[in-house]
């Protein structure tokens, strides 16, 4: 039995006010706000949908924001690279005109200035400086000049001049990540990019009796080779072709020492791992010093540099031996000239695999986005048309609950 009093139809009256406000305010904040989720409540599994792909998008965009900047990378190292070819390419055809037999000790000698400022725009090259901060051709040491110029008096010159260039930068590359778990490398060593042989270490010691007294490691170009105790030298040059490294262990069928020979034209970078004494014991680097300048002094060593060619090649116009440039040098600036064309080839292909990546994550990301906006925003149509329904719903409430306020217990005594 429901008590009649004169609160009854003020009570009644204000609760459904307070409903119709809190459905308009409601509605209000969703068109405001354009997404019909406020709160989890509202409707959870679409706010959980919601959140994921929203993280899954912000992933995405850093994912595009990495491979734009890989690619301006490698806009400014292709740049730079393709500038050392054109140098090459007139270094080489001096070389020629140097290795043909008509000209006269006196000419060749005047060429040589030129062969050396185009070495010095080689190496400027070579420690070129990105729009970064960040040397370009340093490896994973980005702030290091990775070309340090040795200078000295050389026959036939006024002046000193360059004898060596030593790199200083790093073996390994940067790796960015372009997609989950997907990672593209950025970094150009300058030890692969501005070599022109393949190089091949020599090793005089005997390494048929060789044992590996614990478990160990060596390092082969960057990449770590674990040993065992009791691998022999034949174990060993079976895990190092085998470690990935662009590098080929053999047995000298000559003096049995172990021989190490790079599959490409790069600097061959070898060294113990802490606490090991693998490649020292058996002769090949200096215990105690970093590679790549670590090698024994017992140990030949074979293929050289861009620079190393470069300067042979301005030597020997100073001197006027052109026998000497037909032969050895100009071979040496042939192999660099193609191993430069090789590395701004790759890095051709990196930049299209850039393009390609940035492609498709613009489609992601579009097709992400549209797939969270029908999960949380609002249609906005229907959410209008349900405010005017709401909002004759509240104004017809409003009139009812007027005429209802004219009425009094005494109505209902009669």
């Amino acid at each position: 039995m429901q008590r009649i009093s004169s609160n009854l139809q003020h009570d009644d009256t204000q609760f459904a006010l307070r409903r119709q406000e809190s459905r308009v305010q409601s509605l209000n904040n969703q068109i405001s706000n354009q997404s019909k989720i406020l709160n989890l409540r509202d409707d959870p599994l679409a706010a959980g949908h919601s959140v994921r792909y929203k993280s899954y998008v912000a992933r995405l965009e850093r994912y595009e924001t990495n491979a734009k900047t890989v690619s301006d990378r490698f806009n400014v190292t292709e740049g730079y690279m393709n500038q050392s070819l054109q140098v090459m390419q007139r270094i080489r055809e001096l070389a020629v005109a140097g290795a043909n037999g008509t000209y006269t000790a006196t000419d060749l000698k005047n060429m040589a200035p030129e062969i050396d400022e185009l070495l010095k725009e080689l190496v400027l090259s070579g420690n070129a400086i990105g729009p970064d901060g960040t040397r370009v051709f340093a490896g994973t040491k980005s702030f290091t000049e990775p070309f340090e110029t040795v200078l000295g008096d050389v026959d036939g010159a006024g002046n000193p001049m360059i004898r060596e260039v030593r790199y200083k930068g790093s073996v390994g590359g940067k790796d960015i990540e372009i997609d989950e778990q997907a990672y593209l490398s950025t970094g150009q060593n300058g030890s692969r990019t501005f070599w022109a042989e393949k190089q091949t270490l020599f090793s005089s010691v005997d390494a048929t009796s060789y044992m590996v007294k614990s478990d160990t490691a060596i390092n082969v170009d960057g990449i770590s080779v674990p040993l065992a105790a009791g691998d022999n030298v034949y174990a060993i040059i079976s895990k190092i072709n085998d470690s990935g490294a662009a590098v080929k262990a053999y047995l000298d069928p000559v003096t049995n020492g172990l021989n190490l020979e790079t599959t490409d034209a790069r600097q061959l970078w070898i060294s113990d791992a802490e606490g090991g004494d693998v490649f020292s014991s058996l002769g090949m680097v200096r215990e105690g010093q970093q590679p790549p300048y670590n090698i024994a002094p017992s140990v030949k060593l074979s293929g050289g540099s861009l620079f190393d060619s470069v300067i042979a090649l301005r030597d020997a116009m100073l001197e006027g031996d052109s026998e000497r440039i037909g032969s050895r040098v100009l071979g040496a600036i042939d192999g660099g000239i193609d191993n430069l064309a090789t590395r701004l080839a790759e890095i051709g292909s990196r930049y299209e695999r850039t393009q390609a990546t940035l492609a498709r994550l613009d489609a992601q990301i579009l097709n992400v986005s549209a797939a969270e906006s029908r999960e949380s925003d609002i249609d906005f149509t229907q959410a209008v048309t349900d405010l005017k329904m709401y909002e004759l719903t509240q104004q017809a409430t409003l009139s009812t609950a007027g005429r209802l306020y004219q009425n009094s217990l005494l109505n209902y005594m009669k």
